[in-house]
């Protein structure tokens, strides 16, 4: 896997292990494998009124 993304092992180790503080560019990487991609999406706070 690491070496198909692109991304290193340690890398791919830690996004295992769920670290908190991974590269959003390098999880984009990994997650092209599958054909998906990571991005910011709003928060529904439940406060709104539509």
């Amino acid at each position: 896997m690491s070496e198909k993304s692109g991304v290193g092992i340690r890398f791919i180790r830690e996004l295992e292990k769920g670290k908190q503080t991974l590269k959003m560019d390098k999880i984009n990487q990994v997650l092209s494998l599958f054909g998906y991609e990571l991005g910011p999406i709003p928060i529904n706070r439940g406060n709104e009124e539509s």
